[in-house]
Order: structure tokens, then C-alpha cells, then sequence
């Protein structure tokens, strides 16, 4: 938590749950990257945090933006983004969507089959076309190779028949995972991505761009490897498989930008025992997996908690939600750990949380409102 947003805290009377949001953050997170991989175009992943004051932010600072809807392109465009710096990464388009975007001046387009390719082609003649690969990523808290990505054989036959189809082969892209924690499965996508390069160099067809995706980790409640390292290993394994024809290279960042910018504070709504003789508590909060916390689903992203009595003696506890749904609860195994003077009405911070929290929360779903937001 920086100073700025516990003194917004401290000195402003805020309903909970509330998420507060420290641009400063975002902008140093996003000059943090520009200095580590000087040579890699930033295409913001709008889906992890859209608000208007992020992406008016970002834009200025000469950021593109990965969007995944049409919505998404319009909230860019609205905040000053040139159609040239938008990527429609999203490899699953309705036909009429891909039109609108084309209308809007979106000429970059994913895929990852050879129907979603068709309908580039239909609906966004000439645009530029780029194939998403189903690359490893183990290591990674929120793994994403089970939906998105074709094989390598089919990224080379698929990149090969574009220009058939009147499209430009642009490149190929790939994401190791979101909150991805092992170094390795960078070094072995883009030795994958390589050899697809030289393959179809070898055939007269030169792609330009190499998209790493996202992936990049923030520290939770554990540790993580270091941005620096990571951008090292990327460095170095594109130096190690590309030699002196390391071609165009885009990222897709969205956590890494916008997650240790915000706050969520929240309240105690209940602290209560379902078993005498087990010692965990229940800790009930007024924000659960529907209204925000989405990715404490199978216990994946662990939040970093604070609370008025920290330092105090703690017990185990289960934490979860106000709603009437068995499922609304976020941690149960995770070993998390309270002070036992934990009581109603006392508010507890969860750290880190600017990123998926907002635009993942149910509509009102048992009437509860979704998390107030604030940009400082």
C-alpha cells in the first residue's frame, strides 16, 4: 500500500468494499517495463483493469492496448489510442465484431485456427494477421494452454495460406500463463516461436513480429521472480534463438501493470465457528468471489491481507463471502492466519488487488453492489 492511497484511506468516510487505484503505480510499473525491454511495443491487456483513467494514462504515455471485445477497442479509442497501436488478440471473434473493428481502423488481427482465419479474411481484408501458438506453462498460478493456441505445425500451415486468403502473415504470438513463476517456459516458447520463423524464411515468407503475450508476476502473499530477471531471461533466449534477427516484439502485460496499484478495503461481516472442536474460524467479508475476488477460485491468487490488529496473537482461519452461495468462499486450505480479535465491523486491506478484481464481479448478484472504485 503507498502512502497516497492509505492517506485516501485514513482521511475519506468510504462505503465498503472499495477498491482504490494509485496511478503513480501504473505509470511507474509501465516506464519499468520501457526500461527493461527497450525494444518490445507495450500492448496494455485492457481485461485486467479497463478503467477510463488507467487506459487515458497509458495512452499518453504512448502505450498500445490488447483488446478483447469490441467495447474494449471503443474504450481505447475513446482514450486517445490510434486504431494502429489496438491488437484484437482475442482468437474467439463473432464475424460481425471483427467488421466493426475493421470499421473502426483495427488492422491487427489473432487467430489460432483456420475458421477464425476465414473470418479475418471475410470481414478485415488486408489486415495483418498474427497466429497464437499453444506453447507450456506449467509454472504458471492461472495456466491458459487448455483453450487458446494451435500446434506449431498448424501456426506454419495456417500462416503459409493468409496471404492466399488476402491477408498479411504478421507473426506469431503466445502467453506462458498468467502469473507465470518459472523462467523456463519463456526460454522454450520463443525456441518454439524461432524455429516457425526459420521455417517459413527458409520458404520466402518473412513474418515481423514475435508477440511474448503476458504472464509477468507480481508478489501476493509469496514471492516472485524478479521483472529484472525475467526480462533478462527473455533478452537472452531471444539473442540465443534469433541471433541478429530478432525480429518486431510486442508484450501484453495487464497484471503486472495494474495489480500492486490497488487496495480493496472490506469489512468484517461475521467471524463465527461451525465446530467447537476445530479451530478454524469463519471469517465472513463483504466482498467474495462474486463481487470481485474471481481469481481466489481454486485458491490461485493468495491476496496479501492487512488488518487494524496485525502483530496480535493469530488463529487459522477460512475466509469468505457475504452471499448465499456455497461456493463464495475463497480460502479454505491456503493456511491463512487472523487475529484472533478479529470482529465485526473491523476492516482488513487486501493488497495487489487492481488487477482482475473490477470487471470480473457479478451484477448485483444477491442484490450486493459491486466494488466502489476510486483513482488517485
Amino acid at each position: 500500500m503507498t502512502p497516497k492511497v492509505a492517506n485516501f484511506l485514513a482521511s475519506s468516510a468510504l462505503t465498503t468494499p472499495c477498491l482504490v487505484i494509485d496511478l503513480e503505480v501504473i505509470e511507474r510499473s509501465f516506464l519499468r517495463f520501457r526500461e527493461l525491454l527497450p525494444q518490445a511495443a507495450m500492448y496494455y491487456a485492457v481485461k485486467a483493469n479497463p478503467a477510463p483513467s488507467i487506459l487515458n494514462l497509458l495512452s499518453a504515455a504512448g502505450a498500445g492496448f490488447d483488446a478483447a471485445s469490441v467495447p474494449e477497442i471503443e474504450s481505447c479509442l475513446a482514450a486517445g489510442s490510434p486504431p494502429a497501436l489496438i491488437s484484437y488478440s482475442n482468437t474467439i471473434k463473432k464475424q460481425r465484431d471483427i467488421a466493426r473493428a475493421y470499421e473502426l481502423g483495427i488492422k491487427l488481427f489473432a487467430f489460432d485456427s483456420k475458421e477464425e482465419l476465414a473470418k479475418i479474411a471475410a470481414a478485415a481484408p488486408g489486415s495483418r494477421v498474427f497466429c497464437r501458438l499453444a506453447v507450456e506453462s506449467s509454472g504458471a498460478v492461472w495456466p491458459l494452454d487448455g483453450k487458446f493456441g494451435c500446434s506449431s505445425r498448424m501456426a506454419g500451415d495456417l500462416l503459409r495460406t493468409a496471404p492466399d486468403l488476402g491477408l498479411e502473415p504478421y507473426g506469431i504470438s503466445f502467453h506462458v500463463g498468467s502469473q507465470q513463476c518459472d523462467l523456463v517456459p519463456w526460454n522454450l516458447a520463443i525456441g518454439r516461436a524461432a524455429m516457425i520463423f526459420r521455417e517459413l524464411s527458409a520458404e520466402g515468407l518473412e513474418l515481423k513480429m514475435l508477440n511474448l503475450g503476458g504472464g509477468f508476476p507480481v508478489p501476493y502473499r509469496s514471492e516472485v521472480p524478479p521483472l529484472d530477471d525475467i526480462c533478462a531471461t527473455i533478452r537472452t533466449s531471444l539473442a540465443q534463438h534469433f541471433g541478429n534477427r530478432i525480429p518486431d516484439i510486442a508484450i501484453e502485460p495487464g497484471r503486472a501493470i495494474v495489480a500492486t496499484s490497488g487496495v480493496i478495503r472490506t469489512e468484517v461481516v461475521l467471524v463465527s465457528r461451525r465446530d467447537e472442536s476445530v479451530p478454524e474460524r469463519w471469517v465472513y467479508l463483504d466482498i467474495g468471489k462474486f463481487g470481485g475476488l474471481d481469481e481466489t477460485a481454486g485458491e490461485a491468487i493468495q491476496y496479501a491481507l492487512r488488518t487494524p490488529a496485525d502483530g496480535q496473537e493469530c488463529g487459522p482461519v477460512v475466509l469468505a463471502g457475504p452471499t448465499c452461495d456455497s461456493v463464495d468462499v475463497m480460502y479454505q486450505n491456503a493456511g491463512y492466519q487472523l487475529p484472533l480479535s478479529l470482529c465485526p465491523g473491523d476492516q482488513i486491506d487486501i493488497l495487489a488487488a487492481g488487477a482482475y478484481t473490477t470487471t470480473t464481479a457479478t451484477v448485483g448478484f444477491n442484490g450486493f453492489s459491486p466494488v466502489q472504485q476510486y483513482y488517485i
